[in-house]
């Protein structure tokens, strides 16, 4: 739709980018690399408007079908054309530039506002771009509540120069309820809706219409909640980077059948009695505790987002996303559950980010369980409570991961929870807070442990973010550790008394198992069979998600170091009974499987005694 006269130049104005300092961005860098959006040097932004240059974009209208992404042709010429010439996409479409706040009183309130939500290179596909000064690209578009349109720069990312913008497009129902994304819910036989849409409460009644399919519909009401840019952090969240994130709704599906299949849909009804539907999806509910049958969880952390039209890449900033979301959308008839533990999409004070995340696990949250675990790109900021006193989650300080995504925690802010499925108890802690003797979230981690019934759920799995149990990367090795202080040392009694199977972890962007390990010793050797009593908790780290590769250290390998891997993956638990479980990590590259091992174990052998795990004895008769 094109903007109405008089306003074409204003808009064209105010669509700039605002971003960090060169310092504050290079401050921000983590591990995983750079937010991509945050290398735009906004407070370096000058206006040379160019008559003859132009960018156009079509079609105009998306989502005729019905769709909730689609693909547009942007068209763009510039009489000056140069390799550093970039096509900024920004939604929504217009801004004002009076209301740009002050970050502080030192420094001037910046002329514009908005980061984009991407960004490419205007020779990425036209190679003659700067001999001729015309070019093309396709990129994809989510429906994000609000229009977009598109801005040509010169000048490079550093000291971008606005050239020319087009005029806007937008999504038939922007406001549409979209990408809905499934949670265990506090019992195991409640399943849990959670999606995004531009209605508020004042407009309409958020709801979910679910049942068995060909069987009468229910409908349960969804609660409704939204954040503010006042609950962020600091920047860029507070100030370049806010969206606004529209309304996250959540229904509560109670009484499931074990094992049933389900069909839903998620709808709002306007107060003038017209129902604005979501697309219809299925899920199977969960099995009882202590079922046996097959089950199949897939583990793994860090894997962010990306993009399938090339946009937002700089250095090679989580390229091994899409693989890995696209092998777990290949093999989804073979998966129960998901579990992400942490750094779920590197928005880094970028909220547009959140939407494109769920955009792109859409086709599994939508149809397992999607359980989620904080990490430090999601919660870490100075003088917010987090543990770490960094600056990783740019500024959103957990607000938008504890909305975007529910989970079955007492207290969603604390984000620790346990969940149970079927034959597996999983204890999800938050590396984020204080987890040491004493604390509230220790005393969780005890009782996760302490009230499983082991002879109905024999596999007890140990979920964090950061890695608490041992871990060879290279920026451990540099601060002369193998973990995360006072990680092990805190909780490895606990493994041990408690019998815990396996430990995973994520924050490591690779792949690491160790033997059965205590004390950093191997009690039991390393192998791809175990069998008989439990003798030490196995360490995993699946952190290759997607976020860029880590390193280890050179050198001789630590005992306790039997499988390494430096390349994208994710893990999968099956447990086929109540004997045996499988744990594979497979490369997100072709789904191969490039480590494995086997559990066979009876419930006699979950009691036995070990090493520090014996119950005290009495000589009485």
């Amino acid at each position: 739709m094109k903007s109405p006269p008089g306003r074409t130049m204003v808009a064209a104005l105010v669509h700039v980018l605002v971003a960090f300092s060169a310092a504050s961005s290079a401050a921000a860098a983590a591990i995983a690399g750079e937010q991509p959006l945050s290398k735009i040097g906004i407070h370096r932004t000058t206006f040379e408007i160019h008559p003859g240059a132009s960018v156009d974009v079509s079609p105009l209208l998306l989502g005729l079908q019905g769709q909730d992404q689609e693909w547009v042709t942007i068209g763009y010429s510039n009489p000056r054309p140069s390799k550093d010439d970039w096509i900024g996409v920004f939604s929504p479409a217009n801004f004002s530039d009076s209301i740009c706040p002050a970050e502080n009183q030192w420094v001037a309130p910046p002329l514009l506002c908005t980061a984009p939500i991407k960004f490419q290179y205007a020779n990425y596909t036209s190679t003659d771009y700067v001999k001729m000064g015309q070019g093309s690209l396709r990129l994809q578009l989510i429906n994000q509540r609000s229009d977009f349109s598109f801005a040509l720069f010169s000048g490079g990312l550093s000291n971008p120069k606005l050239i020319a913008r087009s005029d806007s497009t937008t999504f038939v129902n922007p406001k549409a309820p979209v990408y809905p994304r499934l949670a265990q819910g506090k019992s195991w036989n409640e399943m849990t809706v959670t999606w995004t849409s531009g209605y508020s409460t004042k407009e309409a009644t958020a709801f979910v219409e679910w049942g068995v399919q060909g069987q009468i519909q229910i409908l349960s009401p969804a609660v409704t909640l939204t954040f503010s840019r006042n609950t962020m952090c600091g920047p860029p969240a507070r100030t370049v980077g806010w969206r606004d994130p529209g309304f996250i709704h959540t229904g509560f599906l109670k009484d499931l059948w074990p094992n049933l299949k389900y069909t839903y849909r998620i709808g709002h009804r306007l107060f003038n009695g017209q129902i604005v539907w979501g697309h219809q999806y299925s899920f199977k509910a969960s099995p009882y505790p202590g079922e046996d049958s097959l089950q199949r969880v897939v583990i793994f952390g860090d894997l962010g987002k990306a993009e399938i039209d090339g946009s937002n890449e700089y250095n090679d900033f989580e390229r091994g996303s899409i693989n890995t979301t696209y092998q777990l959308v290949k093999d989804l008839k073979n998966i129960d559950m998901v579990m992400h533990i942490g750094d779920i999409c590197y928005a880094n004070g970028y909220l547009s980010q959140w939407d494109q995340f769920t955009a792109q696990v859409e086709p599994i949250a939508s149809t397992v369980p999607y359980m989620v675990a904080s990490g430090n790109h999601e919660r870490d900021w100075p003088g917010s409570g987090s543990f770490y006193g960094n600056i990783d989650s740019g500024g959103e300080c957990g607000v938008p991961a504890q909305n975007m995504f529910y989970v079955p925690a007492e207290n969603r802010e604390q984000f620790w929870y346990l969940t149970d499925y079927g034959m597996f108890r999983f204890c999800v802690a938050n590396t984020e807070l204080d987890w040491r003797p004493g604390t509230e979230q220790y005393k969780f981690i005890e009782h996760c442990f302490s009230s499983v019934d082991r002879q109905k759920q024999p596999w007890l799995i140990f979920l964090a973010h950061r890695v608490l149990g041992y871990s060879s990367a290279t920026f451990y090795g540099e601060e002369g550790t193998t973990e995360e202080p006072m990680g092990r040392e805190s909780l490895q009694s606990l493994w041990q008394k408690y019998r815990v199977d396996i430990a995973m972890y994520g924050h490591v962007h690779g792949y690491e198992r160790t033997c059965p390990v205590y004390e950093n010793v191997c009690v039991a050797k390393a192998s791809d069979k175990y069998s008989g009593a439990f003798t030490a908790t196995t360490h995993v780290v699946v952190g290759g998600g997607g976020a860029s590769l880590a390193d280890y250290t050179a050198g001789p390998r630590a005992r306790w170091s039997h499988a390494q891997d430096l390349d994208y993956g994710f893990a999968k638990l099956t447990a086929f009974n109540h004997t045996t479980l499988l744990m594979e990590y497979k490369r997100s590259r072709d789904g191969s499987v490039h480590d494995s091992f086997t559990i066979s174990r009876d419930y006699r052998d979950v009691l036995a005694c070990g090493v520090d795990n014996c119950a005290s004895t009495t000589m009485a008769s």
